[in-house]
């Protein structure tokens, strides 16, 4: 598991705290843990002030290091009258490339982040806790290649959202790139 601090936050494991996670990211942990026993103690959650949900203010008020911080941002297009939406996850050092990558892998013509208030009623998430772990099962999750790899600062973890802006996930990154649904892809950041 992981250990019990990472920067200053106290991580417990997230199968332990459903009320720290938005409920269908409590279910896809549970679903997830059924399948590979070894996730209810490899995936952990931590209380944050909601205020300081987003990535910068919570990497410098909790001592984290910011490559351990992933961002998931959802993106849609259309093609032939067919409206088509991935996550895509890339470390929060790097961004989406949501011109190039995630257009040629949606295969749209034109990618656009989905508005606000379509991606928190759609997903049943919070915005800026918005996590790959939960989405409608109609969505793509798109994981940049580098969350897998082991970044030097980061201790091998990746901390992504919950589904609520007061609390956040962490796990191995090499275990994140291999959860259900999950699509490793190569060059899906820029940075």
């Amino acid at each position: 598991m992981l250990q019990a601090t990472f920067g200053t936050l106290t991580w417990l494991r997230a199968v332990d705290r459903p009320d720290l996670l938005a409920p269908s990211t409590s279910a896809a942990i549970e679903a997830w843990a059924r399948l590979d026993p070894q996730i209810a103690d490899a995936v952990a959650v931590a209380e944050i002030d909601p205020d300081l949900a987003d990535t910068a203010a919570m990497t410098e008020a909790y001592g984290l290091p910011l490559a351990a911080s992933a961002n998931c941002v959802l993106v849609s297009g259309r093609r032939e009258g067919v409206e088509r939406i991935a996550a895509a996850v890339v470390r929060a050092t790097t961004r989406a490339d949501v011109n190039n990558a995630v257009k040629r892998l949606l295969d749209v013509r034109k990618a656009s982040f989905l508005p606000m208030d379509r991606a928190t009623a759609e997903s049943g998430m919070e915005y800026g806790g918005i996590t790959p772990l939960g989405l409608p099962a109609g969505y793509r999750v798109l994981v940049d290649a580098r969350i897998a790899a082991t970044h030097p600062t980061a201790d091998g973890m990746v901390i992504i959202g919950s589904g609520l802006r007061r609390s956040k996930l962490a796990l191995p990154g090499s275990l994140l790139a291999a959860a259900p649904g999950v699509e490793l892809v190569d060059g899906l950041a820029l940075g």
